[in-house]
């Protein structure tokens, strides 16, 4: 039985429902690491959305943020950040959302990425269409960097080194009409999808912080790859840019002048 877009949408809602209740209550906050925090709500939506994929999918593997691996038919393979944002979550503010996605044989199929606190839903399927709450989405037609709002993350240090992001945000900001940093990037990746920004980069994800987010963005028109053309943006730690089409040459040039740059500094 192959997974339906109508089905994953149906679990987000669910959990999205989860998140807004339990942030009442007491989240038993763990820290993972610097400014990296896991909480009660994160680990009882990926349990439920586990769940889910082992009853409907048995034989699917999955791969999520709290529990890892659960590896069983390679070829049809979820990825699943049950709170994206949670440290935004652990705080009260709205920008945090759930994010899935489904692929068969290395191809995205299906996405979702739920803001339970706006109530937004942005949907995509392979070769349908991305939509925001069952209406279509695309990415902007803004063409000049300059114009361009951009988004972007840091890692949980901001220690100077070669794959640090603050050289790269200093100079973009130069060159771009502002940034804004909100906290989520599966959000980050989903408002570039539906035209509210013009690019998103940022360095050392997650798979599961961007897979469905990829999938959006590409079915919404815009343009997604590595930073500096990396293939694989399902493994390992990722480094992405994502942009309307036209803006994407724009700031992966830009980019690329400021890595050398940073290559040179640390050479």
């Amino acid at each position: 039985m192959k997974p339906q877009l109508e089905q994953i949408k149906s679990w987000a809602r669910t959990v999205g429902q989860m998140a807004i209740e339990m942030r009442k209550e007491d989240l038993d906050i763990e820290q993972k690491g610097l400014a990296d925090l896991v909480t009660r709500a994160d680990k009882a939506i990926e349990a439920y959305l586990l769940d889910q994929v082992a009853t409907n999918f048995p034989k699917h593997t999955v791969l999520g943020e709290e529990t890892g691996m659960h590896q069983k038919d390679g070829a049809h393979r979820w990825y699943i950040d049950p709170i994206d944002g949670t440290l935004n979550y652990a705080h009260g503010l709205p920008e945090y959302s759930i994010s899935i996605a489904y692929a068969f044989e290395g191809e995205l199929q299906l996405g979702v990425i739920y803001c339970p606190e706006m109530d937004e839903l942005f949907s995509a399927e392979k070769g349908k269409g991305a939509w925001l709450n069952g209406k279509p989405i695309q990415v902007s037609k803004i063409d000049k960097l300059i114009d361009s709002l951009l988004i972007t993350g840091f890692r949980h240090s901001l220690i100077d080194t070669p794959r640090s992001n603050m050289d790269y945000f200093i100079h973009m900001a130069r060159h771009s009409q502002t940034i804004r940093r909100l906290g989520s990037a599966a959000l980050d990746l989903a408002y570039v999808a539906a035209g509210r920004a013009e690019g998103f980069w940022e360095i050392a994800l997650n798979p599961w912080d961007v897979a469905a987010g990829i999938l959006l963005v590409r079915e919404a028109g815009g343009k997604v790859e590595g930073l500096f053309g990396e293939a694989n943006l399902l493994e390992g730690s990722v480094d992405i840019l994502a942009a309307n089409p036209v803006i994407f040459p724009q700031m992966r040039d830009l980019l690329i002048e400021i890595r050398d740059a940073k290559s040179s500094k640390f050479s």
